[in-house]
């Protein structure tokens, strides 16, 4: 049998169960395919964040990205959290659930005039910004508001964080940030300007990080950089390192833990003075989720052997783009165990969850999970080939509510039906 995924995902009476709530059962109620998250997941990680910094003055910012659903915000914000955001949607997502705009910071290489204005008017903690030019707008839209926008400047330390290159951030060759020697420039810019508030100094060097090394050289390098802007008349009330600390991919997987990161940053930043931004989104919800499904057909072609589920490409994306691999198992484990490609039904060849994987010999009917699936699953899935996103539920104990519905057709062509008005 197969061994228990860990103690939020694991086997009660021979089936898999969230918490204290078989999957089987939220399947039988709201059907296939559905995200399933464990509060307790949640909660038990956010704790684990405080308590690895409780020595410094800290704010942990909830990267919005990783998961957006309103319920998630809401047990965040109820822990005391702030929120990373990077759009104008994630801001009123954030602002919705109730977060603190002075909780708020505000990255990203595009921010259109209408977001910068936004956030202005909503007054957050800070924007992260990204370039002299995006300076120089926010100025002009601070102004025309009468308010000052406080900022942090993104520097890259080029520090290679050793993940995949898709999702590293901190290089020079990266489109995020300034470099880290055209720093003071742009901070001096930043002082020049009537409408801007410098608070603070940001890098993010990249996402599921499994080595907390990098860290120790970028930290130490943007350091070095608030030291050289002491000089030049520049003081800054904190500093954001971003997020990245990776989770457990596969079953063999040992990633980082808050106390790994915070045993290396704490120190440093201590000696500094400055108060401590973090950015934690897939640390904090991956885990915490998985995504249900179930078999449609099986079929065998020469060698190889297909099991074809109701979810695909459109609801997780990460396999198809990353070539990610997400640990899968049978919600009713199986004696017998084949290789196969699992796939769905797209009509893109890039349409696999997990290519020649042993799994149990799943039939027509059966569900399987597909784990560590809260991060960047729902918040990166689309309803290509005009199909309905799956819904997503949250798990307490041995309760379980929807936290958002399932999409039927007729959602799918609300925004374009006005278009038809009129015509025969």
């Amino acid at each position: 049998m197969e061994s228990n995924w860990s103690k939020y995902f694991s086997y009660k009476h021979n089936e898999l169960s969230c918490e204290n709530v078989p999957l089987s059962k939220i399947a039988e109620e709201i059907g296939t395919p559905f995200y399933v998250y464990s509060k307790k997941a949640i909660l038990d990680k956010i704790k684990e964040y405080k308590e690895a910094f409780s020595d410094i003055d800290t704010l942990i910012c909830y990267a919005t990205k990783a998961n957006p659903n309103l319920s998630i915000l809401k047990v965040v914000k109820e822990e005391g959290l702030g929120a990373d955001i990077v759009s104008g949607g994630e801001l009123f997502k954030a602002r919705k659930a109730g977060i603190s705009p002075k909780k708020i910071v505000y990255a990203g290489v595009g921010k259109t005039d209408f977001e910068l204005d936004y956030a202005v008017r909503e007054e957050i903690l800070a924007f992260n910004v990204e370039s002299k030019e995006e300076l120089t707008v926010l100025n002009e839209i601070a102004g025309k508001r009468k308010k000052k926008a406080r900022i942090a400047i993104r520097v890259n330390p080029d520090v290679d964080p050793k993940t995949h290159p898709y999702i590293s951030t901190g290089l020079k060759k990266s489109k995020f940030g300034i470099d880290i020697d055209e720093a003071i420039d742009a901070y001096k810019f930043a002082k020049s300007l009537e409408n801007i508030e410098i608070v603070g100094i940001h890098c993010h060097i990249g996402s599921q990080i499994m080595d907390v090394s990098p860290y120790k050289e970028a930290i130490e390098k943007v350091l070095n950089l608030v030291e050289k802007l002491k000089k030049e008349g520049i003081e800054l009330s904190h500093i954001d390192i971003g997020g990245g600390l990776g989770i457990r991919y596969r079953p063999e997987d040992t990633p980082p833990k808050p106390k790994d990161l915070a045993d290396i940053i704490v120190p440093l930043v201590k000696n500094s003075g400055l108060k401590l931004v973090l950015e934690p989104g897939r640390s904090l919800i991956g885990e915490a989720g998985a995504l249900v499904s179930k078999v449609l057909f099986t079929k065998n072609k020469k060698e190889k052997h297909f099991i074809i589920i109701d979810t695909g490409m459109n609801d997780l994306m990460r396999p198809s783009i990353y070539n990610a691999y997400h640990h899968i198992i049978a919600v009713k484990p199986k004696e017998k165990k084949v290789v196969a490609d699992i796939v769905g039904p797209i009509c893109e060849t890039g349409d696999f969850l997990a290519l020649d994987r042993e799994i149990d010999d799943l039939k027509r009917g059966d569900l399987l999970a597909i784990m560590s699936a809260g991060a960047y699953g729902a918040s990166m899935s689309s309803n290509y080939n005009v199909r309905p996103r799956a819904c997503e539920v949250l798990v307490d104990n041995d309760t379980f509510k929807v936290i958002r519905e399932r999409e039927d057709y007729n959602y799918l062509i609300k925004p374009e039906e006005k278009a038809l008005e009129g015509e025969v």
